[in-house]
């Protein structure tokens, strides 16, 4: 694939889309540990879900707009006047399951937060702080755990593949391909040795997660 600016990215950037290589370059990958903005990437991620990532993007902007720039505090109070607005933006995606969920997942969000002093510290306790480094998969024994431990606490849309995803990009997990300006290899722990957000040994998921 040939790149204006000569440089070489993952397979999945589209080079006709300046939002998405922006993304790719400066977003993506790179480790983050504010609470606005990992609640801001998890639900984005949700909203993903049968769709694609580029589409999501495309509509941030909308999304930041609608959701009050995904203050968790603000989303989790949202009463149905609000769910009922949220359904009639023309700006994002309109799924009633997903925006109800939305507000679901922040109340949860928050619980966590109340739990573990911040979701960053919750989030980042499964491997101990540390990145992983992976390339080519879909979901992991990582993102299964967590995926299944969300689940648990009662939060929708958040399977293991559209966790991995988010854990992608976040930074928890590494994945820029091979080839890529932007590959390196990040400090890598393997995955029998990635730890609960208890400080425990995650627990192996069954075949079924």
């Amino acid at each position: 694939m040939e790149w204006a600016d000569g440089k070489t990215r993952c397979c999945w950037a589209n080079p006709q889309n300046p939002k998405y290589i922006q993304y790719h370059d400066a977003e993506w990958g790179v480790p983050v540990y504010d609470d606005r903005k990992l609640f801001e990437m998890l639900i984005l991620e949700c909203f993903q879900a049968g769709l694609s990532w580029e589409c999501v993007l495309n509509k941030r902007e909308a999304f930041l707009r609608a959701f009050d720039g995904f203050e968790p505090e603000k989303v989790s109070a949202y009463g149905e006047e609000k769910l009922a607005a949220l359904q009639k933006d023309p700006g994002i995606i309109r799924n009633r399951l997903k925006i109800r969920a939305a507000v679901n997942n922040a109340r949860i969000f928050r619980t966590i937060q109340q739990e573990h002093g911040s979701f960053s510290a919750y989030l980042w306790g499964w491997t101990g702080g540390k990145t992983l480094d992976e390339k080519g998969a879909a979901h992991s024994p990582l993102s299964d755990s967590i995926a299944k431990d969300l689940k648990k606490r009662g939060m929708t849309f958040v399977g293991t593949t559209i966790i991995y995803a988010y854990l992608q990009a976040v930074g928890v997990v590494y994945s820029h391909e091979a080839g890529c300006f932007l590959e390196h290899t990040a400090e890598e722990v393997p995955a029998d040795a990635a730890v609960s957000a208890s400080g425990e040994a995650a627990a192996q998921p069954s075949q079924n997660a």
